[in-house]
């Protein structure tokens, strides 16, 4: 028996951990791989953007559909508390120019360090390959040393979405809880494309200084042109909408108005060849230019193909591959604090929950604030038992 039992020990269930150890109660993590934070370890390497300085609405409005649901626990904990609860473990933070938020070591190893010290100071015990297989007087689990049993006042489920099953987040859970869920789909991901012969030239180039759109979502960033398709940040930034059948249109001049454009072209040599025209008049890169070639070749007005490219519709990479997920626990399933209606003393937290947000920092950021609204929530209810 323990006052309180986490499943998951990614960044939502260490911060519920972390409130609920810190108010004095007793704190179990289970977690089913070798290790706690693999998938918090793996952003690391990309620098671990942590949050983005934004102001509060503007920072909300990225979690989309959600954005209303999350608010309590964004309001409490956004980007502003992220940093001092980073500054807080030792690890000094800095803010790009893109307003990111990084700890100045540009590594996730010496905060996540600190912050399992900490947890050990107030007595946190963490249980590895600990796989939860459901409820049966008690929480469930697959172990090392055969069948376990848990009991616990209160738990928060922190399991994870469902991509990079090798880091954890396999979203088997789902099948314990098929009547709260709705079914995940990838977020913040590549797409393919089958390319022609010419494109091989241009794997691995990025392609930089272009605005990407698709219905509604708009991105002023870079993508990479691989053998398997597009990625990257500026792609994931309008993810969500090509998923969901909006046309990707990328203008690879958007620094010029469309006038400009015809202007410049009107100006260059007479009977310039096309090629010479984007290369030495438009100053395009090879990628841009093989981009051109390969969707807007042959439209009637240039200029405007320059200007809006689309893309033929595309499908998402696998889901495995994905950055993160959509669906999850749906919030009318939960009441405010995150607690399941159906089971109360359960509370959901982090990538599990039916929302996503673009990379850049709302992740992270995202995981760590519903795993302290559910922690602080289960500490009220502990308070009252």
């Amino acid at each position: 028996m323990t006052d309180a039992l986490i499943i998951g020990g990614g960044p939502a269930g260490l911060m519920a951990a972390d409130v609920i150890s810190a108010a004095g109660y007793d704190v179990v993590v289970a977690d089913q791989m070798p290790t706690v934070g693999r998938k918090f370890l793996m952003a690391g390497k990309s620098g671990l953007n942590l949050t983005k300085a934004e102001p509060k609405t503007q920072f909300h409005q990225a979690y989309g559909a959600a954005k209303d649901a999350l608010s309590p626990a964004l309001s409490a904990f956004g980007p502003d508390q992220v940093c001092d609860w980073a500054e807080g473990l030792g690890q000094t933070v800095f803010t790009g120019t893109t307003k990111r938020v990084f700890p100045t070591v540009m590594k996730a190893s010496p905060l996540l360090r600190a912050w399992l010290a900490r947890l050990n100071a107030q007595g946190v015990q963490i249980k590895t390959r600990w796989r939860w297989t459901g409820w049966d007087d008690g929480a469930c689990f697959d172990t090392p040393d055969g069948p376990a049993t848990i009991k616990a006042t209160t738990t928060v489920l922190a399991l994870g979405g469902g991509s990079w099953a090798r880091l954890g987040s396999d979203g088997a859970w789902a099948q314990t809880l098929p009547d709260a869920t709705n079914p995940f789909k990838p977020a913040n991901m590549g797409f393919e494309v089958t390319w022609s012969p010419h494109m091989a030239p241009h794997f691995g180039a990025a392609v930089k200084g272009c605005a990407l759109s698709a219905g509604d979502m708009v991105s002023r960033g870079e993508f990479v042109v691989s053998a398997k398709g597009i990625e990257g940040g500026g792609v994931y930034a309008v993810s969500a909408a090509v998923r969901d059948g909006a046309r990707l249109i990328v203008d690879l001049l958007p620094d010029m108005s469309l006038d400009e454009v015809r202007a410049r072209m009107s100006s260059g040599k007479a009977k310039q060849s096309t090629a010479n025209m984007l290369r030495k008049t438009l100053k395009l890169d090879p990628v841009k230019r093989a981009l051109f070639n390969e969707f807007g070749r042959n439209a009637q007005d240039m200029a405007a193909t320059l200007k809006g490219l689309a893309f033929p519709y595309l499908s998402p990479r696998p889901m495995d591959e994905a950055i993160s997920t959509a669906g999850g626990v749906r919030f009318d399933v939960l009441t405010p604090d995150l607690e399941l209606m159906s089971n109360r003393g359960v509370f959901c937290a982090g990538e599990m929950l039916d929302w996503e947000a673009p990379t850049g920092g709302y992740l992270i950021t995202g995981c760590l604030a519903t795993g302290r609204h559910a922690g602080l929530a289960a500490v009220r209810r502990l308070q009252i038992s």
